[in-house]
């Protein structure tokens, strides 16, 4: 679907950079401490599975993309796409006690990998293979 487009590593720093304060003082406040997990009716859903965790969604993703300076391989962003999209249905009930807007980086993260073509699968929630997703799709 992606193969061989490459990786705008600029226009991904360029995007970080409009966030990089806001971006630094939550990603440095996750304390880890699993609260916003509690909240997560994914997260329940799916047998507590920590990659259904909205900080570990924040952290594998945005977190991943500000450590690397966006400088990520392609497969690297196909693996945050997992997790940003059929992970994730940015319900907006995650919570955190330290006031980060889990919701909103998530969605700042998603807008990121559209940057680089790199889109949400349908049905993103539905646990589906990527193969049933892709004659999903194409039946559209």
């Amino acid at each position: 679907m992606t193969d061989g487009i490459k990786v705008d590593s600029g226009q991904i720093l360029e995007l970080l950079n409009q966030k990089k304060d806001r971006m630094q003082v939550c990603l440095q406040a996750c304390a880890a401490c699993s609260l916003c997990a509690e909240s997560c009716f994914m997260f329940k859903e799916k047998g507590e599975d920590p990659q259904y965790m909205p900080s570990y969604k924040m952290i594998k993703t945005l977190g991943k993309l500000y450590k690397k300076r966006g400088r990520v391989s392609r497969d690297e962003l196909e693996q945050m796409q997992q997790l940003l999209w059929r992970n994730c249905v940015l319900c907006g009930r995650c919570y955190c006690p330290f006031g980060i807007d889990i919701p909103n980086l998530i969605a700042f993260a998603r807008s990121i990998l559209r940057s680089q073509g790199i889109y949400g699968v349908f049905p993103h929630t539905s646990g589906a293979p990527e193969a049933e997703c892709r004659q999903i799709n194409q039946a559209l």
